[in-house]
């Protein structure tokens, strides 16, 4: 194996990663009922109410979507949050009590109605788009999805910052979870993902036609399943990875995925590796994936390209 310095940073055409909001007060957290309430109140207040989206939420909801509402005053100035009195009341009821005993952070006390960390950058970054992809930070899938953007996504997720079908196969291949699983750490079996440790120093492949178009069938089946069997990712990943499974719906998933991989491979110019997938028992348990042989190969070759790509020497393989 190749034995160098890994090196991390942003590459010209790659999408950010962000973690989520760091909201620090449940009292910002509302359900569906009481903001729509709010919302039917005052119309205005749709300025500062958002659907919340969590890691849990993101894994366990067929359609992947937000179970609650939060409030977010952006980063507003207090008089400006006060404009939206019904909603301000609530946080300055249920977090400004909570927030005043906080010692660690000066300003997360003293500006109690803003959250932690509202990631600023995140949010400029994706503001254009329809949808971005998303995965949970801890999860036993490690699989990236598409949701709606106009929503704030917890610190529980890592927003990709990119709406592009090729980009979905590139993170959702098993090139990019053997990067993940060997560059991650773990929380209990599951992979902790961490934008530093794994996004930023796995090596870009160039985007091809193929990889559109893989993504775009993987997206569909993958939807078209969940909603049909009303699971979220990883009910369903149970499924995938379980070799007593043979349903045709999980069988063209696990084909989906199998094509994913050779559109990436492709991508890369590795058209002399020859893949190879099935089931192999690892940390994570039972799994879907390529063989430990490939895994090995493909992390030799992403360390030489991480290697090459950050001196100037690889080819022209960057987004």
């Amino acid at each position: 194996m190749f034995q160098h310095r890994l090196v991390s940073g942003d590459a010209p055409g790659r999408p950010g990663a962000y973690i989520g909001s760091y909201v620090l007060g449940k009292g910002f957290i509302l359900p569906p009922q009481q903001a729509e309430e709010l919302i039917h109140r005052d119309p205005r207040n749709r300025d500062v109410l958002f659907r919340y989206l969590n890691g849990e939420d993101l894994n366990s909801r067929p359609d992947c979507s937000a179970s609650r509402w939060v409030i977010n005053f952006h980063d507003w100035p207090e008089e400006q949050a006060r404009e939206y009195p019904d909603v301000f009341a609530i946080v300055e009821r249920d977090v400004k009590p909570e927030r005043l005993k906080i010692t660690h952070s000066k300003n997360a006390r003293e500006k109690w109605w803003l959250y932690e960390r509202s990631r600023p950058d995140l949010y400029s970054k994706i503001r254009k788009l329809d949808r971005v992809l998303v995965v949970a930070r801890v999860s036993k899938t490690g699989l990236p999805v598409f949701v709606p953007t106009g929503q704030v996504t917890s610190e529980q997720t890592v927003v990709f910052a990119s709406d592009r079908l090729e980009d979905l196969t590139w993170l959702n291949s098993g090139i990019h979870y053997t990067w993940a699983i060997a560059r991650g750490s773990s929380l209990k079996g599951d992979l902790r993902y961490t934008p530093s440790d794994i996004y930023e120093t796995l090596p870009q492949p160039s985007r091809t036609t193929a990889m559109a178009t893989t993504g775009a069938e993987l997206d569909r089946i993958r939807r078209s399943i969940m909603s049909q069997r009303k699971v979220g990712l990883t009910r369903l990943y149970n499924l995938v990875h379980d070799p007593s499974v043979i349903d045709g719906d999980i069988q063209a998933l696990r084909a989906a995925h199998v094509e994913v991989d050779h559109a990436v491979v492709d991508a890369y110019n590795w058209q002399d590796l020859n893949l190879y997938h099935g089931f192999t028992t690892t940390r994570q348990g039972m799994r879907f994936s390529l063989s430990q042989v490939i895994q090995t190969e493909v992390i030799d070759r992403l360390l030489e390209l991480n290697y090459a790509q950050h001196t100037g020497k690889a080819d022209s393989v960057l987004f």
